[in-house]
C-alpha cells in the first residue's frame, strides 16, 4: 500500500491523528510522527524551525526506509510538507494541505503570537491549557509556546517559503480550507493554488481552524480520492 506521513500543526501533536488514522489503515500505510519538543518527544538542540522539522521528517523517512510517500500536513505541517516539497522533491509523492498559512510577515507573526501567550491561555481557557499540559507532557508546554513563538518571528521576518518557490514545485497539491478558518485567508491559499503548476483547491463547507472541529470523514474521503 502507498506511504501516508500525517504531519501536525504547530503547538500539536501526532496523537491528533489517531482518529484519521483508523479511517485511513485499509487504504494506506500510515505513518504519524511527533515533531521535536512536541507530544512528549525530545526538544532538538536547536531551534524551532521549519528546516528543523523537515530534517526530521527526512530523519525518519529513513528510519523507516521509506523512498517516497504521500504527506497530509495540517496547519505548520502542510508548511513542513510545501517546503520538503521544494527541498527534498524525490521523498515526496503528493500532499495535501490543510489550514495551512503560507503568507507571513512581522505583521501576521506579531499577531499569531499573542495568541501563545501561555498566562492567558490559563486565565482565559484554562481546559486549553490542561489540553497542552497532557499533550506535550513530560515537557513543558509553555517552553513549547515560546519556542513557537520564536519560531513565528523568525518567519515574519524571512519567510523560509517564498511565493517565487511554488512554480518550482512539481508535485500533485491538494490545498485545503476551512470556509470559516480566521487565521488562514482564501486569498493566500488561491495565490500558492494558481502558482503551483498541479494544484487543486477545495474549500470545506462550515470549517472553522481547529483540527478537533473539522470533519474526520470528510477529511478521509479527501485523503482517499487525491492519494489514490
Amino acid at each position: 500500500m502507498e506511504h501516508t506521513l500525517l504531519l501536525h500543526g504547530a503547538i500539536g501533536s501526532k496523537e491528533q491523528f489517531l482518529l484519521l488514522e483508523e479511517k485511513l489503515v485499509n487504504s494506506f500505510t500510515v505513518h504519524r510522527l511527533n515533531f521535536g519538543g512536541h507530544g512528549g518527544s525530545s526538544f532538538a538542540d536547536e531551534k524551532f524551525s521549519i528546516n528543523l522539522f523537515a530534517s526530521e521528517v527526512i530523519a525518519f523517512l529513513d528510519e523507516k526506509e521509506i523512498d517516497g510517500t504521500n504527506i497530509f500536513g495540517y496547519s505548520m505541517g502542510g508548511y513542513v510538507a510545501m517546503y520538503l516539497a521544494k527541498q527534498h522533491p524525490q521523498r515526496i509523492k503528493k500532499i495535501i494541505t490543510l489550514a495551512t498559512k503560507f503568507t507571513w510577515d512581522e505583521t501576521i507573526a506579531a499577531q499569531e503570537i499573542k495568541m501563545l501567550n501561555a498566562d492567558k491561555i490559563e486565565e482565559k481557557l484554562p481546559d486549553f491549557a490542561a489540553a497542552l499540559q497532557k499533550r506535550h507532557t513530560p515537557n513543558d508546554w509553555k517552553v513549547v509556546l515560546e519556542k513557537t513563538a520564536a519560531m513565528l518571528a523568525a518567519m515574519g521576518k524571512d519567510n523560509p517559503l517564498k511565493f517565487a518557490d511554488y512554480p518550482g514545485i512539481h508535485h500533485p497539491v491538494l490545498l485545503m480550507l476551512g470556509d470559516r478558518d480566521k487565521m488562514v485567508t482564501l486569498d493566500e491559499t488561491v495565490e500558492v493554488y494558481k502558482s503551483l503548476p498541479k494544484a487543486q483547491l477545495t474549500v470545506l463547507p462550515n470549517t472553522s481552524h481547529p483540527l478537533e472541529l473539522i470533519n474526520t470523514d470528510r477529511l478521509a474521503s479527501e485523503l482517499n480520492s487525491f492519494f489514490h
